[in-house]
């Protein structure tokens, strides 16, 4: 009997191995095979990173020290499977569509589009910049493996988007840097700015390694009028199992002789916000991380209160919350971002411009976005 049952035991053991050694053969096969994980850095570009007073011990690192899970709780697990407690809007939200001659008719003034989460497309000194142009429909290297966009179109399909100049990435997330949108955009880009280590992805993609500039943080450059400097975040990076922090992630500043730009990147509340308001501050315009967060990982995004405050830090005369609106990548409700950060931003007289998807702000203009569009959606 007992001789019975042992064989039988051992026979169930087979079976579980044999199963999960083809689910990691699938795995291990899906992420050689697949372009969506991009490349690891060639020597020479390790040659630098390594040289990165931000890298050590083989990682790039935060400013200050930076747990990325601080309190995780396993229970919490399944209610990522699931768009209960309003995780998703139930049903379409606003979107402005926007035509061809859309980018014709060029206002005075920069304009902002936001495209969605963290993507927005900025016109600044005749400049046509896209952010994390994020275009895709899931954030994921499968879309098996990750919730659909909130919205089912775009504000403008991709091959309708006019030349751009230059297209800046704060860190190699697949909800900030997407396979599917660099291929599709890639041959209509003059330059691609990226932080230390991005440079491999997008060689992998078919980008030309002439149109792809790395930055570490405080570096800088002028292109045509605008000055662009990746400053620091408080985050951390990863497409694969084993590459996290093996790039950089960064913030942006887009400053010229007439306008003063800040681009958050994804980011915990920290130090850096204060001094990259003292450096390049005060900003006419600040796109500052809202969204996605829980106490799980606060160290790594801020909660919406904190995102009010940064822009404080950094001095802006105006800002708007992104990363929100667009993906289910936490617990919280949909809409928990922006109920909390138009409060806080109220509470500290911030003012805070609120558009939907498609819809512009154009600075130096009173008349900007703050109507609450997402009420009973």
């Amino acid at each position: 009997m007992i001789k019975k049952i042992l064989t039988l035991v051992k026979k169930i053991m087979i079976g579980i191995l044999s199963v999960v050694g083809v689910i990691t053969l699938v795995g291990v096969t899906f992420i050689n095979v697949s372009p969506q994980f991009g490349a690891g850095a060639s020597e020479t570009s390790l040659q630098r990173i390594r040289k990165s007073p931000n890298f050590l011990n083989g990682a790039f690192k935060n400013q200050q020290e930076t747990v990325v899970s601080s309190d995780f709780k396993w229970k919490t697990i399944p209610q990522f499977f699931t768009n209960g407690n309003n995780k998703t809007p139930s049903k379409e939200l606003p979107t402005k569509k926007l035509s061809k001659s859309y980018f014709n008719n060029k206002p005075s003034q920069p304009r902002i589009t936001w495209f969605g989460h963290s993507a927005a497309f900025v016109e600044m000194e005749n400049l046509n910049i896209f952010i994390d142009p994020m275009l895709g429909d899931v954030p994921a290297p499968h879309p098996m493996l990750g919730s659909k966009r909130f919205q089912k179109e775009l504000p403008i399909a991709i091959d309708s988007l006019p030349k751009i100049d230059v297209i800046l990435i704060s860190h190699d997330h697949y909800d900030h840097l997407d396979y599917g949108s660099i291929v599709k955009l890639k041959d209509n880009v003059d330059q691609f700015y990226v932080p230390l280590g991005i440079k491999a992805h997008l060689i992998s993609w078919g980008v030309e390694a002439t149109k792809i500039t790395e930055f570490d943080w405080w570096e800088n450059i002028n292109y045509k009028g605008v000055e662009f400097v990746s400053t620091p975040a408080r985050h951390f990076s990863g497409r694969g199992i084993t590459n996290r922090n093996s790039t950089l992630w960064c913030s942006w500043v887009l400053k010229s002789e007439n306008s003063n730009i800040f681009f958050s990147g994804d980011s915990g509340y920290g130090k850096h916000f204060k001094e990259i308001g003292e450096k390049y501050g005060p900003f006419d315009f600040a796109m500052v991380e809202c969204g996605q967060y829980n106490e799980q990982w606060s160290q790594i995004h801020m909660m919406p209160e904190e995102t009010i405050q940064a822009s404080v830090d950094v001095k802006a005369k105006l800002m708007m919350p992104i990363h929100w609106g667009s993906f289910k990548l936490a617990l919280h409700s949909w809409d928990d971002p922006i109920k909390r950060a138009t409060k806080k931003a109220t509470d500290l007289h911030v003012k805070i411009a609120t558009p939907k998807v498609g819809e512009a702000i154009i600075l130096n203009d009173e008349n900007f976005p703050n109507n609450k569009w997402w009420v009973n959606n």
